[in-house]
């Protein structure tokens, strides 16, 4: 998680919506991401998506069944649909995203089986994003 960390304090960096993601294979990080929507004017520019179209490419398959996601903070509802025909082994996040997080949807998004961690280093993770919402109100 900590290297998810990283990216989402490099997305910080560039004036994006500080969230980062990395993917794990084989204990082995494949694929790595931040958010990128303002630098590609692509709405769909989320860290996740970043990061699993990085390693789909890496390893060759549109499966990532033996893979981990790890992801500063909760995916939304786009990217757990991407997680789903992905076939993701596990997902690991951060902090909650009480407004657009998949979790607010009552019908299950995720692949059945995919295992879910949540509240890694939420604090932390939740504290970039915080900083991220105050520099933009108060500029």
């Amino acid at each position: 998680m900590l290297e998810a960390y990283r990216e989402a304090q490099k997305a910080l960096e560039a004036g994006e919506v500080p969230v980062g993601a990395i993917v794990v294979c084989k204990n082995k990080i494949i694929a790595r991401g931040h958010n990128q929507t303002e630098k590609l004017t692509d709405a769909t520019a989320h860290a996740e998506m970043l990061a699993v179209t990085a390693a789909a490419y890496e390893i060759g398959s549109k499966y990532l069944d033996d893979c981990t996601l790890y992801v500063t903070l909760e995916p939304c509802v786009m990217c757990a649909g991407a997680l789903h025909w992905v076939q993701l082994k596990r997902l690991v996040f951060g902090a909650e995203d009480k407004q657009r997080g998949y979790g607010r949807v009552a019908t299950p998004l995720l692949h059945p089986k995919t295992q879910v961690t949540g509240g890694i280093l939420a604090t932390e993770c939740s504290l970039l994003l915080l900083q991220f919402f105050q520099r933009i109100r108060n500029a």
